[in-house]
């Protein structure tokens, strides 16, 4: 009985550190498809005569009209990875990049499909963006922060 409790203290030790791990990665997952998005949005806004020329003639956004999508991808890009990173209404954040992704896959399709790595890239984005849309956050966040202080159990 001895052996077995020793084994079973280890592996609760184990999953101690797997866990600190997961908030570590879910902080990491967040950073970095959030800082993709935030550094495609910088490139749109340094020179917005060149993104409408690309709205215009090279995106095909369905239903909206071309000024219209540059301002909504645009900003898409540059507000929902802040949410992300910091863990603020992050099923939201990545709702709102997983709409900009499937828009950007969506007018882009005549190239993306005759380009695999950027394809690749999307649909690298689209399974990582699923991480804090099911599995929330993590602890690491100031969501699971505002839960722990103002939740239901906090009263």
């Amino acid at each position: 009985m001895n052996r077995f409790s020793s084994v079973v203290a280890l592996l609760d030790r184990a999953r101690i550190w797997l866990n600190r791990g997961a908030n570590v990665l879910d902080l990491a997952i967040r950073v970095l498809v959030a800082r993709d998005f935030f550094m495609a949005g910088l490139t749109k806004i340094r020179d917005w005569d060149t993104t409408l020329a690309l709205f215009q003639d090279e995106y095909h956004v369905p239903v909206l009209p071309p000024e219209l999508a540059a301002i909504g991808g645009t900003f898409g890009e540059l507000f929902f990875p802040v949410l992300l990173v910091l863990g603020l209404g992050t099923r939201f954040a990545a709702f709102g990049m997983s709409v900009v992704n499937v828009m950007a896959v969506v007018s882009y399709w005549h190239v993306l499909m005759d380009l695999e790595p950027a394809l690749a890239m999307h649909t690298t984005w689209a399974i990582l963006l699923l991480v804090p849309l099911f599995h929330g956050p993590g602890k690491l966040s100031l969501d699971a922060w505002i839960w722990r202080r103002w939740g239901p159990a906090a009263g």
